[in-house]
Parts: structure tokens; sequence; C-alpha cells
């Protein structure tokens, strides 16, 4: 499975935990499962909770769902939020320490791994992306193929999508916004005097 944690079936739990974090690029939406963290969406982002196939109650929620939740779920938040607590410190917190459970088709789950891989303060392109997967699965695929999955990873920051740019330096689309884009990428170190905002453009 690589860098993920669990599957991605998503169909053992039909109630997930979720927490709000307060983070510089606005509040954050975490939710989890007894297997890990399945999502970690920016306010007002596109796809908001739309990977989980489930409730999502918050913690310290109750009522019959709130029974079914397994125990382990509020301590995948709990190592989710001390990452996050490092990262907007300036520091560069390893995602290979969570588990890290995005769910979603084997294609998606390949370009999600493939974003995992771009490191820290660097930025890679969409064709960059789909050359890894390409390699991975033994096949082409397209570059819009790849803007899709990237625009619908369910796990914002941490699985950097934020990190992916167009060929020609375009900021092109981020389903959390652009300003948040640029925000991290800009908070990471990145060399941001190349890229530019599209005149017309939509979150893959």
């Amino acid at each position: 499975m690589g860098d993920f944690a669990g599957d991605d079936a998503g169909d053992r739990a039909s109630v997930f935990l979720s927490a709000s974090y307060d983070s510089p690029v606005g509040e954050l939406t975490l939710c989890a499962d007894g297997e890990g963290l399945r999502g970690l969406w920016l306010a007002g982002q596109k796809y908001f909770g739309a990977s989980v196939p489930g409730k999502m109650i918050g913690q310290g929620g109750n009522g019959s769902a709130a029974g079914t939740l397994d125990p382990a779920a509020s301590g995948h938040l709990a190592a989710a939020a001390a990452w996050l607590d490092a990262y907007f410190a300036g520091e560069r917190p390893d995602p290979r320490t969570l588990a890290l459970c995005p769910i979603g088709s084997e294609f998606r789950q390949r370009v999600w791994r493939a974003l995992l891989k771009i490191p820290y303060g660097q930025t890679a392109t969409y064709g960059q992306i789909g050359l890894k997967v390409a390699e991975a699965q033994g096949r082409r695929t397209s570059n819009l193929a790849v803007g899709g999955a990237v625009g619908h990873n369910p796990i914002s920051v941490i699985v950097p999508c934020h990190r992916v740019v167009g060929a020609d330096g375009s900021l092109v689309g981020y389903a959390g916004g652009l300003d948040r884009k640029l925000w991290l990428l800009e908070h990471e170190g990145a060399d941001t005097v190349r890229l530019y905002r599209p005149k017309k453009g939509t979150a893959l």
C-alpha cells in the first residue's frame, strides 16, 4: 500500500469522528475512524467531505451513532493536530508518521502517493505527477485525469496537493482557493517568483 495505512474501502465504518483546527489559512476540519485519518478540508473547500461514505460526528458528540465510533479515531485526530502544529510553526513534520487513509479509487490513491513524494518547499507539475503514476501503473495517463485526482485529494496540507502547479508556472486550480495555495507555498519557502494566477481557472 506504500505511504497509506489500512485500505481505501472506507466501508467498515459508517460513522466518522471529526474535529476543527484553527490555522493561519482558516478553520480546518479533520475526520478519522479507527484505521486512521480520512480527511482534512479547508473551510469552503470544493468537495468538502465528499470522500467520506458516512456521517461525521464532532468530538464530544452523543447519541446512538456516537456509540459506534472506534476509540482509536480520537488518537488519529490528535496526531494530525500535532502534525499541523509543527507544520504551521515552520517545522517539517513527516506525513509518514501519521496513519493516512484517504478513500478513493486505485488511480487516485496512486496520484495521492505521488503527491507525498514532492519535497517540502518544492513544486511539481501535473505532467511530472502523471509520469510517476504511469510508471507505477504500467500505462500512460492524461494530465486531466491527474488534475481531477489532485483536486479531489481529501487530506489537504498533509498530502500536499498545493505543491502541484501548471507547466507554465500557473497556479491553476486549488480546491481550497488560490490565496491559500500561495500562502502554503510561501510558508514553505517555495520559489513563487515564476508562479502566476491564471486569468481564468477553476479548482480541478
